[in-house]
C-alpha cells in the first residue's frame, strides 16, 4: 500500500524529535552522568507509553519469543547503540561523529544486497541514500572527514552504532503483529531493566546535585525523543520501510541547523544550504513511490 501524505509529515516530525535531542542531550548532562540519564530517560517514556497502551487498548505480549525479539531490538536501538555512541564520541570531533553516526541509511542498503536480505533497495533508494550523507558532509563540512583514520577505535564505535541503528529498522518489521506504542513500550521496558541497575552501581544518583535545567532537559529528551519519537519510529518502520524510516538520519541534521538559526543566530553558508538540499533530495528519492516511476 503507498504510504499517505502523513507518513512524511511524521517523518519530518521524527527528525525534528531527534535532531531537538542534540542540545536537550548537552543541557542535561551538565549536572547528569550519561548512564543515570539514559535510565532516566526510558524509565520516564516506558510510564507514558504504558499510559498510550492503557489508552488505546494494547496489551503487553504474553509469549516469551515476543520478548525475546524485542530484548534484541532494544539492543540494537536502546542501549547497545547508545552506548558505543555515547563512548565514541567522547574521542571523536562532534562534526566527524555527526557524519558517522548519520550512515544508518548506508547500512540498510548495503543489508539489501545480502542474499538472505529481507527487503530489496532499488538503485533509486540507494542513490539518495548517498545523495544524503553526501549533503550531510556538506552541512557540517568537509573539513569533518580530516579526522578520518584517528581514534580509529572511536571512530569504528560510531559506525558500529549507526549499524545498529540500520539492523534495528530492518528488524522492527518483526513487530507488525504489535501496536507501535506497545513495540516501543515493550523495548524501553528490557533498557530500563538493564540501565537503572547500571545507574545505582555506577552513578549512585542519590549522591548527585541536579540542576533544573538539566532536569527539564531530560524530561523534554524522555517525552519527546523517546517516548514520542518511538511512537512514531515504529509507525513508520511498518508505512515506509526500514530504509524509509533511517532516512530522517539526514533531516535532523537540516532541524538542528534550523534550531541554531532560529535560537543561536547562526547563518547557514550557501555550501550548508547546497548540503541542506542535497540531504532533503536523498529522503525524497528515498521514499518516493515506486509505482510512481513506472
Amino acid at each position: 500500500m503507498r504510504p499517505g501524505w502523513i507518513e512524511y509529515v511524521l517523518l519530518g516530525l521524527l527528525a525534528t524529535f531527534w535532531g531537538a535531542s542534540y542540545p536537550l542531550l548537552k543541557i542535561a548532562l551538565e549536572t547528569i552522568p550519561p548512564v543515570s540519564l539514559v535510565a532516566f530517560r526510558v524509565s520516564v517514556a516506558v510510564i507514558f507509553l504504558v499510559i498510550v497502551m492503557q489508552a488505546t487498548g494494547q496489551k503487553f505480549p504474553r509469549d516469551r519469543e515476543t520478548w525475546r525479539k524485542l530484548a534484541i531490538q532494544s539492543c540494537l536501538n536502546g542501549f547497545g547503540a547508545w552506548t558505543l555512541l555515547a563512548w565514541g564520541q567522547q574521542f571523536v570531533e562532534a562534526s566527524l561523529a555527526t557524519v558517522l553516526n548519520s550512515t544508518a541509511p548506508i547500512f540498510v542498503v548495503l543489508a539489501g544486497l545480502l542474499p538472505f536480505r529481507r527487503q530489496a533497495v532499488g538503485a533509486r533508494a540507494a542513490f539518495g541514500a548517498l545523495l544524503g550523507l553526501g549533503g550531510v558532509i556538506l552541512i557540517v563540512g568537509t573539513d569533518a572527514l580530516a579526522g578520518l583514520g584517528e581514534a580509529v577505535i572511536a571512530q569504528l564505535a560510531i559506525l558500529a552504532g549507526a549499524m545498529l541503528y540500520g539492523m534495528a529498522a530492518i528488524y522492527g518489521r518483526n513487530f507488525s503483529h504489535l501496536g507501535p506504542a506497545t513495540t516501543a513500550a515493550g523495548s524501553m521496558l528490557w533498557s530500563s531493566a538493564i540501565l537503572l541497575p547500571a545507574s545505582v552501581l555506577i552513578d549512585q544518583p542519590w549522591t548527585l546535585d541536579i540542576s533544573l535545567r538539566s532536569l527539564v532537559a531530560a524530561s523534554a529528551l524522555a517525552f519527546f525523543s523517546t517516548a514520542l519519537a518511538f511512537l512514531l519510529y515504529f509507525r513508520l518502520v511498518r508505512t515506509l520501510g526500514s530504509l524509509g524510516v533511517t532516512s530522517q538520519a539526514y533531516l535532523r541534521i537540516g532541524v538542528g541547523v534550523g534550531l541554531g538559526v532560529i535560537f543561536l543566530g547562526d547563518v547557514i553558508t550557501p555550501v550548508m544550504g547546497t548540503g541542506i538540499l542535497a540531504a532533503f533530495m536523498g529522503v525524497l528519492l528515498i521514499n518516493w513511490p515506486v509505482r510512481d516511476l513506472r
